[in-house]
């Protein structure tokens, strides 16, 4: 009877562990193509978003921030501080308030993909 109890927990964590993992691999899809669409809406070439570092490179163009942010961005804490100025630009060149900044900050997994695929323009907004 043990072992039946034994097998049916271990074949509900399988379970349970595959479950997550398909959530988890369609969040992921969802967030790649959502950030190819907002690169290509702001004039830069999709494939960029997938690149390491010159991602961050694109991404510090379209906030419109000096490309040597980068650097700062290997300091603990100040990271933090950098990609919150560099979410809150991009909101800005896209049109969109401090409110939505703050979404994209909080609950990126909503307020990313409305910004992709919502009507926001990329109209850059000098620094």
């Amino acid at each position: 009877m043990e072992e039946q109890t034994g097998a049916a927990l271990a074949g509900g964590v399988l379970a349970g562990g595959m479950v997550f993992m398909a959530v988890w691999l369609a969040v992921m899809v969802l967030m790649l193509v959502t950030m190819w669409k907002i690169f290509t809406k702001a004039g830069q070439p999709g494939w960029a978003s997938i690149v390491p570092i010159y991602n961050v490179i694109v991404m510090l163009q379209m906030a419109c921030k000096p490309v040597w942010w980068i650097v700062l961005l290997l300091i603990p804490f100040v990271d933090i501080v950098i990609v919150i100025m560099v979410i809150v630009a991009i909101a800005k060149n896209f049109g969109k308030g401090l409110g939505f900044a703050v979404g994209m900050i909080l609950l990126g997994i909503v307020f990313f993909p409305i910004l992709a695929f919502g009507d926001a323009e990329y109209k850059p907004v000098s620094a």
